[in-house]
């Protein structure tokens, strides 16, 4: 192991200096962070922490064995038992641990304990049973949820919502066009599209079905996403629900040829994008539904496609003590960027060979074949980083402004190879900025509000917004790039940003929970391109930054704020979000405050023998009130993160006025 070497841009900090933290305790928590999130580098040079959803994966998991017809799968035992390790209190699941009982998941941890064969007698089912019928029954549940109870032969397909196969056939510029949704939805949307068509029905026995969450004879036949109608007599809403009454109509009537030609449309689709991705979209649900969808379309399960499709769902398992848990995805390339970063700001030179093989590793998977994105935007050139390993149809925009981040503090960035990669990479984010100057997670200007009213549209994700989190971080990569408020488009993205400022002064986090997570990084974004950190809008952010601060001298925000704003900031202090607090005070030129050092010290105190810090909590988000994550290591590289960076803020302190957070490499593409 390396031994501790200091920033070499910054003089030390002085043990006397007035507002920072003692020296040696600080070097000593870097140097002793930074070495345990050396060890969990991989061999080839990158970082993957566990990612860690919500227990519909489990049960959705046993549900497809239900439907393949596994039911003497050990595996379904072994999710079963996790399952009932995450019920509430209260008898339901929730969507992060922690969280209210929430219908939908309930009902589906529910089904998938009776498939498993758990006596619907014994306490926990009773409780779970009583629970779901407090929330409503499972009449109430959502739409996907809808589409399990359908194939498994507990409600008719009649009471799902139609997902046309057609679809496929309009052309880009129609506004229900699938290349008008989220990359996200749009995966899951076409093989969805095949099984809906297809209606395949594998019903298990009745002593393992739920009729008994129903509330209401018949109501397994209902649909509230389909057939009620609710508030003005026109709206988008209710327009759709008379498009799905005419819409099952239809489907009693198409020719078959038509239908047909939409099914081979969507296949075609499917299969295609098998190509360069760890599974369709490289996410679960999309995966899980693709299986279904080969199943539809006749496809042995011998087949190579089936085989792909399945293993690369299964390499999602993590089996431990005769459990089984599941990831909705994994996140190599966010990791490996977040991971170099904070080395390198902990005092690792970047010409260490670490930061070089982290650096190889990812300049390896640059994006360089066009992808859905080019469909509408098609003199976007090719490039990009994706989230995970394989996933070259949807370069992510987040990830690739990380990226860059990282390999402007490598010793790579200057080589020729990486000079062009950054070239490309930098044009995609200028070609995918949105006509609102923001910028959203995979594409430009998918934020139809229509398409939010479409019966299958209540997993709060079908659009890909823009948003100030993402397009700060942006403004942070353009101006590590060289590029500052002197350029019309950088301008227009400060001010799309400050616009999106919340009345409180903070910023709403669209991937991470939650404003603290906005907050930090408008003010990162804002600051790296020269905005005033003085100005009255930035003071105020600090404001609420401070206020926010817990008597422990942590931060802290449960993802309860997303449904409720009186709870902005409020939450368990965790590791990640105090440093997320401490590094935009960091940004403002507040490191020597006394909100700085309090939160530094609570890190310090926190800090393990080993090196590390402890995180139950869920501190990144998938969809806004629908389904939450927890990155194993986001306890691990930011508060390193901010630990390198506020000593170097403070270093700096000593000999000049608070200044934005500097810029440490400068690309010649500017």
């Amino acid at each position: 192991m390396a031994s501790f070497n200091p920033p070499p841009s910054f003089a030390p900090v002085e043990d006397d200096a007035e507002g920072a933290v003692e020296l040696h305790k600080l070097n000593s928590a870097i140097e002793h962070s930074r070495n345990a999130l050396l060890s969990w580098q991989k061999p080839d040079g990158h970082w993957c922490g566990e990612l860690e959803g919500d227990s519909i994966l489990e049960s959705e998991y046993v549900l497809l064995q239900a439907f393949l017809g596994r039911m003497g799968d050990p595996r379904i035992g072994k999710c079963a038992r996790y399952l009932l390790t995450q019920q509430n209190d209260d008898g339901g699941w929730g969507n992060y641990p922690g969280g209210a009982s929430e219908v939908s998941t309930s009902v589906k941890a529910y089904f998938a304990l009776k498939v498993a064969g758990h006596d619907p007698a014994t306490p926990p089912m009773l409780c779970a049973k009583e629970c779901i019928h407090r929330l409503g029954g499972a009449e109430s549940v959502n739409s996907f949820t809808r589409f399990y109870l359908a194939a498994l032969g507990q409600i008719p397909y009649s009471s799902c919502p139609t997902v046309p196969p057609e679809l496929l056939l309009f052309p880009r510029w129609f506004p229900l066009s699938i290349y008008r949704m989220s990359a996200w939805t749009r995966t899951i949307v076409v093989p969805l599209a095949i099984v809906q068509a297809h209606q395949p029905v594998k019903p298990v026995s009745s002593t393992l079905g739920i009729k008994e969450l129903f509330l209401r004879q018949g109501a397994e036949r209902e649909s509230p996403a389909c057939a009620r109608f609710q508030g003005r007599i026109f709206s988008w809403r209710n327009f759709f629900r008379v498009c799905d009454h005419g819409l099952k109509l239809y489907e009693r009537v198409i020719p078959l040829s038509w239908r047909r030609r939409a099914i081979r449309a969507a296949e075609k689709w499917m299969i295609d994008h098998f190509d360069g991705s760890d599974g369709l979209g490289a996410i679960f649900p999309p995966m899980v539904y693709t299986l279904m969808a080969l199943r539809c379309l006749g496809y042995e399960e011998n087949s190579p496609e089936f085989r792909w499709a399945e293993k690369h769902l299964d390499d999602f398992i993590i089996e431990q003590n005769d459990t089984i848990r599941l990831q909705p995805c994994v996140s190599p390339i966010w990791d490996t960027a977040i991971a170099t970063i904070a080395l390198a700001e902990a005092g690792l030179p970047a010409d260490d060979p670490r930061l070089v093989a982290a650096a190889d590793w990812l300049l390896e998977r640059e994006i360089r074949e066009p992808g859905d994105w080019t469909v509408m935007q098609p003199k976007v050139k090719p490039s990009g980083w994706a989230f995970e390993y394989n996933n070259r149809w949807y370069p992510d925009l987040d990830d690739t402004a990380m990226v860059l981040l990282a390999l402007s503090r490598t010793a790579r960035f200057d080589d020729p190879v990486c000079q062009a990669s950054v070239k490309r990479a930098t044009a995609l984010l200028d070609g995918l900025q949105s006509s609102d100057n923001g910028w959203a997670a995979f594409d430009k200007d998918v934020s139809n509000p229509v398409l939010e009213c479409v019966p299958f549209a209540d997993h709060n994700a079908m659009l890909d917004p823009t948003c100030p989190d993402i397009t700060a971080r942006v403004l942070e990569c353009f101006a590590a790039m060289g590029r500052r408020r002197d350029l019309p488009h950088v301008e227009q993205a400060v001010q799309y940003v400050l616009d999106h400022q919340e009345p409180e002064g903070c910023w709403y986090g669209r991937w991470g929970v939650n404003y603290i997570y906005g907050t930090w990084q408008a003010l990162l974004g804002l600051s790296a391109v020269g905005y005033d950190v003085r100005h009255p809008r930035i003071r105020k952010a600090v404001e609420w930054l401070m206020g926010c601060q817990q008597a422990s001298g942590g931060w802290g925000e449960s993802a309860d704020s997303y449904q409720d704003r009186a709870l902005m900031g409020q939450g368990p202090t965790t590791a990640s979000q105090t440093a997320w607090a401490i590094m935009g005070l960091v940004a403002t030129g507040e490191a020597r405050s006394d909100a700085c050092r309090r939160g530094v010290e609570y890190l310090l105190e926190t800090l393990k023998d080993d090196g590390t810090w402890d995180e139950p909590y869920f501190t990144g988000t998938g969809f806004p009130k629908v389904f939450y994550l927890r990155y194993h290591y986001y306890r691990q590289y930011f508060p390193l993160l901010a630990l390198g960076r506020y000593r170097a803020a403070v270093a700096a302190s000593q000999t000049e006025p608070a200044a934005a957070p500097r810029v440490l490499r400068m690309s010649r593409i500017a």
